[in-house]
């Protein structure tokens, strides 16, 4: 799959979140985004997140329990993961490369089907 199409769905995904939990999922991944701006390994990013605790200063930021926020961030992350299941199993790659034969380039003809309202 894609990275950039996945990015991109997600973050749709994230956008249509009710304002509260978008907010939460918003505030915590842009801390760990910084925090992985910081670090020039994979080891330093987790000191960081160790050190900073992203999830206990977003609990505190929400007026929330440590353990409200990450019982609401799981509800979040849950919800996240089924509708990108869900967009996934919609979606169609047909390869088409054999068709155009222009040098090493792969050409593909992509589809998604329509939501069910």
């Amino acid at each position: 799959m894609n990275e950039h199409l996945m990015e991109i769905i997600g973050r749709e995904i994230v956008a249509s979140l009710p304002a509260p939990e978008r907010s939460m999922y918003e505030f915590v991944t842009a801390l760990e985004d910084e925090y992985a701006s910081m670090s020039a390994t994979s080891e330093e990013f987790m000191q960081l997140l160790v050190k900073h605790a992203p999830h206990r200063q977003a609990a505190a930021h929400f007026s929330l329990s440590f353990g409200e926020f990450i019982q609401t961030m799981r509800k979040i992350e849950e919800t996240i993961n089924a509708e990108m299941d869900l967009r996934l199993s919609r979606m169609t790659w047909i390869d088409c490369t054999d068709r155009f034969r222009q040098g090493d380039t792969q050409y593909f003809y992509f589809s998604m089907e329509p939501e069910e309202k």
